[in-house]
């Protein structure tokens, strides 16, 4: 993985790996993190590029905590490349010079699971399998992939190792939740729409009540957006790379995934409200 995702819990636990102040000094030295935030693009924030030399742990703390708030997909390949000069220094074996300690992998490993990651004993990283998760184990796993979403993360537009979009994978999740079994083979616009009804949400399809709360007005524009988004998805696609029609402007995408996020996050919030 080239990117992993990236939240304060995370940052703190990076910070554990490259922190060397009350041990002997190991590797990554200040060299290898710099590497690293040329290639993440990330030198300009650097606090020991102007000021005084500060150690790695607070170097690295700096940096992603400021490409959290200011470029969200910047923090995630810097963290990536962290675990990576890590385990290639030998920081993931107990028998290395330069290992980091059984706890700060552990934590670490806790930390990214909820995003979607599995840290391997040995660095390793790899998706979570979603299919083999259910109940709120699954729920927690997509919450992951909506944050990012929000955050107009492109690659959260899909589920990493299924065929699924994220909401896609959601409404599939609610309705196996809430109805038991879900259509596999119905395509989008009737899976999204039992989905919006096992979570009483309206559809187009139900033409509006007097009456009828205001809510039902927004979910019928959300069931609208979320089709028309997947209509932009580039159906010849593998699953890898960008997953929009070639024309679509780098703007238009970034607001597709930031919608993607939005309506996939509402729909699990009204799941834990109904199967709390």
């Amino acid at each position: 993985m080239d990117r992993v995702p990236v939240n304060d819990t995370i940052i703190y636990s990076l910070a554990r790996l490259v922190d060397d102040a009350q041990k002997d000094r190991r590797d990554p030295s200040h060299s290898d993190i710099e590497f690293q935030l040329n290639r993440a693009a990330l030198t300009h924030v650097d606090p020991n590029k102007d000021g005084p030399p500060v150690g790695k742990a607070k170097r690295l703390r700096t940096v992603l905590n400021w490409a959290i708030e200011n470029d969200i997909s910047k923090a995630e390949k810097l963290a990536a490349g962290i675990i990576s000069s890590v385990k290639g220094c030998g920081g993931f074996r107990e028998s290395s010079p330069n290992f980091v300690g059984a706890d700060a992998i552990a934590d670490l490993g806790t930390a990214l699971r909820p995003e979607g990651v599995v840290l391997g004993d040995d660095g390793s990283m790899s998706p979570v399998a979603l299919d083999s998760l259910s109940g709120r184990n699954l729920s927690q796993a997509l919450r992951g992939y909506v944050n990012r979403a929000k955050k107009g993360i492109e690659d959260a537009a899909l589920v990493v190792g299924t065929s699924k979009d994220l909401m896609e994978a959601v409404a599939a999740h609610v309705i196996q939740e809430l109805w038991g079994s879900y259509p596999s083979t119905a395509n989008f616009p009737t899976l999204l729409g039992q989905a919006f009804v096992a979570l009483d949400m309206a559809t187009p399809d139900k033409a509006p009540a007097q009456g009828e709360h205001q809510r039902c007005r927004l979910e019928r524009s959300l069931y609208e957006t979320a089709c028309s988004i997947n209509n932009l998805r580039n159906k010849q696609g593998t699953g890898h790379g960008r997953p929009w029609v070639p024309d679509l402007r780098v703007a238009e995408a970034k607001a597709a995934v930031e919608f993607i996020g939005t309506i996939s996050e509402l729909m699990l919030d009204n799941l834990e409200r109904k199967k709390p």
